[in-house]
């Protein structure tokens, strides 16, 4: 009998040949927003991995939205041909789909990388000014963030959107928006960092019109055969923040609009969360999503065991499963996953002799 982890899903009209999503991870390893090597390494072995999609990292739409002075963008002809090259090497040896996250991290922008420190930097350090929907720092210590007015929203609108037709270009094969993880869209959405008393705050209209102007002006120029989605923290796990009950209203507003997906993830906006970590511990949220509008999800949280990923889909919690952390432990989980549940994936022949004794038809031939 197949796996139902390993069936072929259609993301629109994007066919994914299992259910198995590599989550963007940030790699902090660009230059001035261009990926090199490292990134056409990092990615290359990914594609490898046997995976149905495999999504790269939040890549700023503007060189102010970057979460840190070593993070990617995709704003100009440098930072695209950046990503053109990556592309074409991996494609030269992977058929895998590949996506790319467009982001734009706000008042959790201008920071060091995780290894040196984490911290904010200041403009003496090579930071820059933030911007956010109000004046309020992250951390007390960070600098308040810039109040964006109604013309820096609209730029930052048109800048998504000429994101979207660089990654055309670049031949990826979905976007996915980031409105997650307390980023710039994230704090449009939730009241905590949205303190606006204009037509984009307050009200959770108002609070949704940016991130659906964002999705709008992507949408009418990401080509309808390639998949769009949102990737969206549930929870704030905050009194008083965005709810769960929310997200499903941000979901079926963008399901009526033409969106193929939904990446259902929580946290990441206040210091004052207040979060139960857990195996799948996300996926009750992913589940109330999927059955409130029969959405696309890619649920997610703390998913590292072959068994309980097929579970994710035979149970109904989300239609793909989203892996990262495991993936950057062990590339080759999805390999392992299918010799454990008795599927089948792709990879390259020059690997094909690594089989264990008792697996040696989980690889595929390649199409």
């Amino acid at each position: 009998m197949t796996s139902p982890l390993f069936t072929p899903y259609a993301l629109g009209q994007l066919t994914l040949p299992n259910r198995i999503v590599i989550a963007p991870m940030c790699q902090y390893s660009a230059k001035d927003g261009v990926v090199g090597d490292w990134h056409l390494m990092h990615l290359g072995n990914l594609s490898h991995s046997g995976a149905g999609l495999l999504i790269a990292e939040a890549t700023a739409v503007s060189p102010e939205g970057r979460i840190s002075d070593r993070c990617p963008g995709l704003w100009d002809d440098a930072t695209e041909s950046g990503w053109t090259r990556v592309l074409e090497g991996v494609r030269r040896y992977s058929a895998m789909p590949v996506g790319i996250q467009l982001a734009h991290a706000g008042r959790k922008a201008s920071c060091a990388a995780p290894w040196l420190g984490g911290k904010q930097l200041a403009t003496d350090q090579g930071g820059w000014q933030n911007v956010a929907p109000s004046a309020l720092p992250f951390d007390p210590s960070d600098a308040a963030p810039q109040a964006l007015d109604t013309a820096g929203i609209k730029r930052l609108v048109q800048a998504f959107a000429d994101a979207a037709r660089r990654a055309d270009r670049a031949g990826f094969d979905a976007v996915e928006l980031h409105a997650a993880h307390g980023y710039l869209m994230h704090e449009f959405l939730s009241p905590v960092t949205n303190q606006r008393t204009d037509e984009y705050g307050g009200s959770l209209a108002n609070r949704l019109r940016f991130v659906l102007e964002v999705f709008d002006a992507v949408r009418a120029v990401w080509p309808a055969r390639k998949a769009l989605g949102m990737r969206v923290s549930a929870t704030d796990w905050v009194a008083g923040g965005w709810t769960p009950e929310e997200t499903v209203e941000l979901a079926r507003e963008l399901k009526a609009r033409g969106a193929d997906f939904i990446h259902v993830s929580s946290g990441g906006l206040s210091l004052e969360q207040q979060i139960k970590v857990g195996p799948g511990y996300q996926l009750p949220f992913a589940r109330q999503v999927k059955e409130a509008t029969g959405m696309t999800t890619i649920g997610v949280g703390l998913i590292t065991e072959a068994k309980q990923a097929e579970a994710v889909v035979t149970g109904g919690d989300a239609d793909l499963v989203g892996v990262a952390r495991v993936m950057l432990f062990d590339p080759r989980w999805p390999w392992r996953a299918a010799a454990e549940l008795g599927a089948q994936v792709q990879a390259p022949p020059q690997f094909w002799r690594g089989a264990p004794r008792g697996a040696e038809g989980v690889f595929a031939p390649l199409p």
